[in-house]
């Protein structure tokens, strides 16, 4: 992959934090691609079971749901698609600027992302693979979990990785969930662990998902692992609360 313009940047963020603050960094990292050409990678967690909603969705859809959903925290992404509920998971989010090559083709992004986590899972003799077709009548189920599209990632016929953009001004942001462990909340989920898999280090999982994304990215072999700047941090707090007043 041809070397981006900016120097790419992985952030380190290891405290699972809450859902509107996972969706103003994504929203950040959004304008940076923007405004500065930067390009980032960012895996994380959830510090509770929560709900995000599709940018399309409708509340209606989230309160004719089951109750136990119903009462969880939620929140709105930036990206398209249908309700996940985030527990045991991973969720990474990208950005990349207009002149990266994998701008060129929105969809490029999407299927090499998903083939990256594919072959980085391999290693562990995981057998996940692309799921290839769409089953139509199950596009408007309410979780994204319970729909089926072509680009999915699935391990025994379970979808275990979704993913969904927002694009602006040719930049690209894309994020997506890597289902660890099914939650107690919809249990008709099952994640990687589930599935008959040797259970292996979360740590060293994430570790190797990071540098398969960033050498897919086009980022320097010696990888910079940054946080967020008090600068940074105070942009991301203006857009969470920016979000809360829409």
């Amino acid at each position: 992959m041809t070397t981006p313009a900016s120097p790419g940047r992985v952030l380190n963020d290891r405290q699972p934090r809450p859902g509107t603050w996972n969706m103003a960094v994504d929203e950040w990292m959004l304008e940076q691609a923007v405004t500065a050409g930067d390009c980032l990678l960012r895996w994380y967690q959830w510090s509770e079971p929560t709900i995000s909603l599709g940018y399309f969705q409708r509340e209606a859809e989230r309160q004719s749901e089951d109750p136990a959903l119903r009462r969880l925290p939620h929140v709105r992404r930036l990206t398209g698609g249908g309700a996940i509920l985030h527990h045991h998971e991973l969720t990474y989010a990208c950005a990349i600027p207009a002149g990266h090559p994998l701008a060129r083709v929105p969809r490029l992004i999407y299927d090499q992302v998903h083939q990256q986590v594919i072959h980085t899972l391999q290693k562990w003799m995981v057998p996940a693979e692309i799921r290839g077709t769409t089953d139509a009548t199950r596009r408007g189920v309410f979780l994204c979990f319970g729909r089926a599209d072509e680009h999915d990632v699935v391990l025994q016929g379970y979808k275990v990785l979704g993913s969904a953009q927002r694009r602006r001004k040719g930049a690209i942001l894309q994020h997506g969930s890597l289902v660890l462990r099914r939650s107690e909340l919809a249990p008709q989920f099952p994640g990687i662990f589930d599935l008959g898999i040797q259970e292996f280090s979360e740590t060293e999982l994430r570790n190797e998902l990071t540098g398969g994304l960033a050498r897919l990215l086009g980022f320097p072999e010696a990888l910079e692992i940054a946080v967020l700047s008090a600068d940074e941090q105070s942009r991301v707090q203006e857009l969470l609360l920016q979000s809360e007043a829409r």
